[in-house]
């Protein structure tokens, strides 16, 4: 859990510093095969990278591609200096994004759109548009960024750039939970150009999901608000603001609000395509061409 006090905020955001040699070595963050933590309280000035193309600028890379870990997608969260940000923010043309503002002030330039961003608002970035991104404002300005390789879908369009606000997109409540779990989503699921969505979930306090959840998507979360216990594969965690979890696709979860404060993350899943027959490979298989007898 992490050990930053709770705020009036409602997005939390790494805030980074270092530890006195006072601190205990013996962390809470945790690294399997069928999950991961990574604590707020990790995320500390040492741990950050530099990334090519940004300028006064530094992020925590919670997620990446690799051998026993995310597989399909990467996760940053990012701090932009005041003044800084990027004019070639992405280095994958088949890359989409999803940027998620948890404080500060933002310009994104979207094609020839010109869009000011705040604390709450969500914008969705085609692979190959054309966009920069820049802090205008007079504090910090941290987002939370997933980035995905398109996967296209056969004779469909891919899907358009979007932004919206939190409060522009309503709860959906769960049956059957007296609208204690609930869903903000972003993207519409019966949209099948879509290969990933981006949720808000939220737990009033004592809110649960109720039974242990195993399914293809694989998911990385990171903590908005509130504390819970989450069941990762067959341990319980305590999770609070700015923790992140990475689960592989079919790692049992569940999770307890605990507090007296909604618990609130923001999910990444893979959706809306066949899981590749090819070890690594994400997407459909293509049929080889025929040979000759």
């Amino acid at each position: 859990m992490s050990d930053f006090p709770l705020k009036d905020e409602p997005y939390a955001y790494p805030e980074g510093g270092h530890v006195d040699q006072a601190g205990n070595p013996e962390g809470t963050a945790i690294f399997t095969p069928a999950y991961a933590v990574l604590p707020g309280h990790t995320m500390r000035d040492i741990v950050t990278s530099f990334l090519p193309g940004w300028v006064n600028t530094r992020a925590w890379i919670l997620a990446r591609p690799m051998t026993g870990f995310a597989e399909t997608f990467a996760q940053y969260a990012v701090e932009v200096a005041p003044g800084g940000g990027s004019h070639e923010p992405e280095p994958d043309v088949e890359a989409q994004a999803v940027i998620f503002i948890q404080r500060g002030e933002a310009r994104l330039t979207l094609g020839r759109a010109n869009i000011e961003l705040r604390a709450g608002h969500l914008a969705y970035i085609p692979a190959s548009a054309v966009w920069t991104l820049w802090n205008t404002g007079d504090d910090y300005l941290n987002f939370l960024w997933i980035r995905k390789r398109y996967e296209p879908l056969p004779g469909q369009q891919p899907p358009e750039a979007k932004v919206l606000h939190e409060t522009d997109v309503p709860r959906s409540p769960m049956p059957d939970c007296d609208g204690r779990w609930a869903t903000q989503r972003f993207f519409d699921p019966f949209d099948l150009r879509h290969d990933f969505h981006v949720n808000i979930v939220t737990f009033q306090p004592g809110g649960r999901i109720p039974f242990a959840e195993t399914h293809v998507m694989e998911h990385g979360l990171y903590v908005l608000e509130g504390r819970a216990r989450y069941l990762l594969n067959t341990d319980w965690v305590e999770v609070g603001p700015g923790d992140f979890m990475w689960l592989r696709a079919f790692c049992p979860q569940a999770c307890i609000a605990v507090g007296d404060r909604p618990f609130r993350y923001l999910l990444y899943k893979d959706v809306n395509r066949h899981p590749s027959l090819a070890l690594g490979k994400p997407g459909a298989i293509r049929r080889p061409p025929m040979q000759p007898e």
